[in-house]
């Protein structure tokens, strides 16, 4: 299962849970503190997957890894490729 479906299979299931609980389609009768919870709840959860992943894109970029053997590598390639092109008659 790709994380894409994983994602819209938990917030469909959120929100059938929010809907029934919301609209009281099961009959159970909720106090009015936790009627009073439900309705902001989407919102509410909005922000917290709003700074996960703020944190999560943070702590990414904190831990980069520099690759320099890639970069040596790379920097060899583009010489290379001058000197064939200069080789063909290309001037820089």
């Amino acid at each position: 299962m790709t994380k894409l479906a994983e994602w819209l299979l938990a917030l469909s299931v959120l929100g059938a849970a929010w809907v029934t609980l919301n609209f009281n389609l099961l009959g159970l009768d909720l106090p009015p503190p936790l009627q009073q919870l439900l309705w902001p709840l989407p919102v509410y959860l909005l922000v917290v997957f709003g700074c996960y992943s703020l944190a999560t894109i943070g702590y990414r970029v904190a831990t980069f890894n520099d690759c320099e053997d890639a970069a040596r590598e790379l920097q060899q390639q583009i010489s290379e490729a001058k000197r064939d092109l200069a080789l063909k008659g290309l001037k820089f």
